[in-house]
This record gives C-alpha cells, sequence and structure tokens, in this order.
C-alpha cells in the first residue's frame, strides 16, 4: 500500500525546522480506495480552548500506543486494512528511522484517524516534548483552500507567518520532526465546508511516554461521525 521508496533522505527541510511534504504514497487505485473508505465510526471529539493551543477536532484510534493491534478493525475496508499493516510494520519503521536520521525502529508509536469538520481547528504549536516525528497523511480526493483545513508550517508562533501550507489531499503528506521551534498549525475549516478534512497521524514517541489523546482510563463515549 504505502510506497516506502518515497521516504528519502533528499525530501527533508531544514527551513523553519526539519520537515518533509512527501506526496504520490500509493498508486492512484489505493488512493481512491482510500478515500472513498475513511472510516466514520468509533470517534470521540477532542476540543480545548485558552490553553497552550486551541483545537477542535474528531479522532480516532487506528494502531494503539506502543502495540501493532488494529483498533476495531471489523469497521474497516480492505484498503485500510492493509494501511494499517504497513504502519505498524518493521519496514515503515526503518524507512522513517533513514529519512529522519532519529532511530525510530523500537520506540512507541500510535497512530490516529481525524475528521476536521466545519469550524474544526488547530492552533500553532511546535508538539509536545515527549514526540519525537509526526507523519501526517491526508485522504481527501479534492480540496478548496479557501475552505481552510491546510497545514501551515510557520517560522515562529504567529499563525501568519506562514513557510508553507499544504492541501488535505490524498497520497500526499507531511513529517515533522519535533523542535523547540516546530511550530505549525491547521487554518479553520469554514462554517459551510460541505467535507470534512480527513487525515492521520503516525506519531513516534520517547520511550516510556503516555498517549495524550488516550490517556490511561479515558472512557469518554465514541459515536459514528456524519458522512458527507
Amino acid at each position: 500500500m504505502l510506497d516506502l521508496s518515497r521516504l528519502t533522505p533528499a525530501a527533508l527541510r531544514t527551513h523553519p525546522f526539519t520537515w518533509a511534504e512527501i506526496g504520490n504514497l500509493y498508486s492512484a487505485e489505493d488512493a481512491a480506495a482510500l478515500a472513498a473508505s475513511f472510516p466514520h465510526d468509533h470517534f470521540k471529539t477532542v476540543s480545548g480552548y485558552g490553553g497552550e493551543k486551541n483545537y477542535d477536532y474528531e479522532a480516532r484510534a487506528l494502531l494503539g500506543m506502543g502495540t501493532d493491534t488494529i483498533a476495531f478493525a471489523q469497521e474497516l475496508s480492505e484498503a485500510w486494512l492493509r494501511l494499517a499493516q504497513d504502519l505498524g510494520s518493521a519496514g515503515y519503521r526503518e524507512a522513517m528511522s533513514e529519512l529522519t536520521g532519529i532511530d525510530l525502529r523500537s520506540v512507541p508509536m500510535e497512530v490516529n484517524v481525524f475528521h476536521y469538520g466545519p469550524g474544526a481547528s488547530l492552533g500553532a504549536h511546535p508538539d509536545l516534548p515527549d514526540k519525537l516525528v509526526t507523519h501526517i497523511l491526508y485522504f481527501n480526493e479534492s480540496w478548496d483552500r479557501n475552505d481552510g483545513g491546510c497545514l501551515n508550517i510557520l517560522h515562529r508562533n504567529d499563525p501568519t507567518a506562514v513557510a508553507a501550507e499544504i492541501e488535505p489531499l490524498v497520497g500526499n503528506s507531511a513529517i515533522l520532526v519535533r523542535s523547540d521551534n516546530s511550530w505549525h498549525a491547521v487554518t479553520p475549516v469554514v462554517r459551510g465546508c460541505h467535507s470534512s478534512r480527513r487525515s492521520l497521524t503516525a506519531t513516534f514517541y520517547r520511550p516510556g511516554s503516555v498517549s495524550s489523546l488516550w490517556p490511561p482510563g479515558d472512557g469518554t463515549a465514541l459515536h459514528e461521525y456524519p458522512r458527507a
């Protein structure tokens, strides 16, 4: 499913921090299948305002922290099962290690799926210190950047200081190497948008880390995300 040959060190950029934009991760047939069968089950609403950053979106587990067990596998299409298996593979970890120059072969990783519906956003932030690398994959067949929902790579803690803007189109992805200045944000999805901004994050953590999205004992009720 994943074309791991695309994950090469040559893709890395060093300004304003270490990151990469990598496209064409799947065949056209697989890209279409992933976009058409994007998950809508077992989501929870995640929101917070007035803290270090504002955020509002819907999240679903795909691979739990430190495990290659696929969450709610019975609800996933064949294409999504194949993608989850690739993300949990040793080959993916090896490719990401070679790309970033960080040994990610045995560190904890979790994979989550996201809907950013109308009004959803993610404020400027550099990621938590316990994160090493995040790979963001996108799944919209088409997208109008006037609807928001783009990943902005920022020069600093200023949402207007945009170094690059990445649209959430299927096959495209962004890799962020965490540092104190790895500022980025997701622009708010406009209220009248007729689709959600659809993405996945594979996040590699420092040993001993605990998931911030799914903390131990989390009993949040899960729900179906409306299909658009």
